[in-house]
């Protein structure tokens, strides 16, 4: 069976057992950057902070009177506390590929404690989340190893932990014009409940501004499109 039929099939299973409980909306953006290696060997250093990723987050939230995670309130303990309530999930920040072991692939929170910060697809696969829509607003995190099985790294992670529509970005993307094209997708969910025609309303819209297909391109849809 191939990846993506592999994928429709287990993104309507989670569909159909999605709970009504799940009311929150979580918006994650530009937390206090954790420590990374640039490469394997390489002495760890902070994230550089994302300004733009900020206002998005702010800005999408106040689509759904709430407040979004920012800086230090992005801890990870707080932010999958939050993910088992959610409905919609944002995250504005930077994502990280590990193509050799993919499980170690993930998104960037605020470290404290004992956290490193390093929220990995080892460490979603795992939840159980009721969410209907995770959106990784970050560089490179739809970058996982194909199999038959379909992509291992954060796609499958969330997949597996119940998320039945997930969008994320295909290559590093812009600051700037990445926090224009999301908000854009969010004002179009207003008034279309089909995620796959608001993220293409968006592009179109970014293309008119930024004809580089690198501004606007670089987010899919994986799963259900409503």
């Amino acid at each position: 069976m191939s990846p993506a039929i592999t994928v429709l099939e287990t993104t309507h299973k989670k569909r159909q057992n999605l709970s009504s409980s799940a009311q929150d909306i979580v918006i994650v953006g530009n937390p206090q950057m954790p420590k990374l290696a640039p490469s394997p060997g390489e002495e760890p250093k902070p994230l550089a902070p994302l300004h733009y990723a900020e206002k998005e987050a702010i800005e999408i939230a106040k689509m759904f009177n709430t407040s979004a995670l920012i800086g230090s309130n992005a801890t990870e303990s707080t932010v999958v506390e939050r993910l088992k309530t959610a409905r919609i999930i944002h995250f504005a920040t930077h994502g990280f590929v590990d193509n050799i072991q993919p499980l170690n692939s993930g998104v960037a929170l605020t470290p404290g404690g004992s956290e490193d910060g390093l929220l990995t697809a080892d460490e979603i696969f795992d939840l159980k989340l009721n969410a209907e829509l995770v959106v990784l607003s970050a560089c490179d995190t739809g970058l996982g190893q194909l199999t038959g099985d379909g992509m291992i790294g954060l796609s499958r992670s969330f997949l597996n932990a119940g998320v039945p529509s997930l969008v994320m970005s295909l290559w590093a993307v812009n600051d700037r014009t990445t926090s224009q094209l999301m908000i854009q997708f969010y004002q179009n969910l207003q008034t279309t409940p089909n995620k796959a025609q608001a993220l293409r309303q968006a592009m179109l819209t970014m293309k008119n501004q930024y004809p580089d297909p690198y501004y606007w391109a670089a987010f899919t849809l994986i799963g259900e499109a409503e």
